[in-house]
């Protein structure tokens, strides 16, 4: 359903059969860690036209695992992360 890279691959996969025998699959519910809990690999401070995927290729090797910064530094929001100049961003090793 998911590649192995999303934030959703390792959810549990449910299933829920409708009155007329359909059967819908879906993961369950993501629930958000608490980044001062996962381990610290480094600390990047924002510069003028940083973006969440440039900093995730730069750092993690891969753009597209940006939500990783975001769960590190407890953000809903990605957009919020970047929008203030020289605040200084948690970076946890890469999930599996």
């Amino acid at each position: 359903m998911f590649e192995h890279t999303s934030r959703y691959y390792n959810l549990e996969t449910a299933r829920l059969t409708t009155v007329d025998g359909r059967v819908i699959a879906y993961k369950r519910r993501r629930f958000l860690p608490q980044g001062t809990s996962l381990p610290l690999f480094t600390e990047v401070t924002v510069t003028e036209g940083d973006r969440l995927d440039l900093i995730a290729g730069q750092v993690l090797g891969d753009p597209e695992q940006f939500w990783q910064l975001c769960d590190a530094n407890n953000a809903m929001d990605p957009a919020e992360l970047t929008s203030e100049i020289g605040r200084s961003l948690r970076i946890a090793p890469p999930q599996a």
